[in-house]
């Protein structure tokens, strides 16, 4: 019974999430999820993606955290719609769901975006089971957190679209190197793409842009 409950849980979240793929389509909305696990450095990237893009591309976020408005407020600062999703008033949840999505969705004037960033709760596990409606789920692996997330955090990466590897900037001072990352990623899934960068710096954000153009 258990088993049936979350089944009809993840149903209604898939019928929810075509009705907001749907939706984005009509209004030529190319959407991405970016997935990762906390302090792998969405936010950074998402900034970048925001200073590459300005005057080019009309960008929306919808910001998920268990609390705080902490990572919205910086990307607000640069004079975008930002919706803060807080899931700890709905009991902490660990991800966003469709749902939640196509609530914040009403708060946007869809007509003025042309990209949708969907900014999920830092986790490895449970936002990659949950459809958001998304064209393309990203995964964020930061160089520091070693070579063995993708073999321990496989549904993740299974259904990512992008993986993109941060913080290599730091990869002189680190143990862990790109390569071996790229190795334990391709195992898992050998079609993926895959861009080393650096929030920091901005290396390797413009190929990553490149994709996103050829997607959208």
């Amino acid at each position: 019974m258990k088993i049936q409950i979350l089944k009809n849980i993840i149903d209604e979240n898939d019928v929810i999430a075509k009705k907001i793929n749907e939706k984005l389509n009509e209004f030529n909305i190319f959407c991405m999820n970016f997935m990762s696990s906390p302090g792998a450095g969405k936010t950074e990237i998402i900034t970048q993606l925001i200073e590459k893009y300005y005057n080019k591309k009309r960008i929306g976020v919808i910001e998920g955290d268990v609390s705080t408005t902490i990572d919205a407020e910086k990307l607000a600062k640069h004079k975008i719609p930002v919706i803060q999703i807080n899931t700890d008033i709905f009991g902490g949840g660990c991800h966003l769901s469709a749902s939640l999505i196509e609530q914040a969705l009403e708060k946007f004037d869809l007509s003025k975006l042309d990209i949708l960033i969907i900014e999920n709760i830092g986790n490895l596990i449970c936002p990659g089971e949950y459809n958001l409606g998304e064209h393309k789920k990203i995964v964020v692996i930061s160089l520091t957190e070693g070579v063995e997330k993708p073999l321990k955090y496989p549904l993740l990466f299974r259904r990512a679209d992008a993986v993109l590897i941060n913080k290599v900037d730091l990869e002189p001072y680190l143990d862990t190197k790109a390569k071996d990352v790229i190795k334990n990623i391709r195992t898992i899934n050998s079609k993926v793409q895959i861009f080393s960068l650096s929030a920091k710096t901005g290396e390797g954000i413009d190929n990553f842009i490149d994709w996103i153009n050829n997607e959208i």
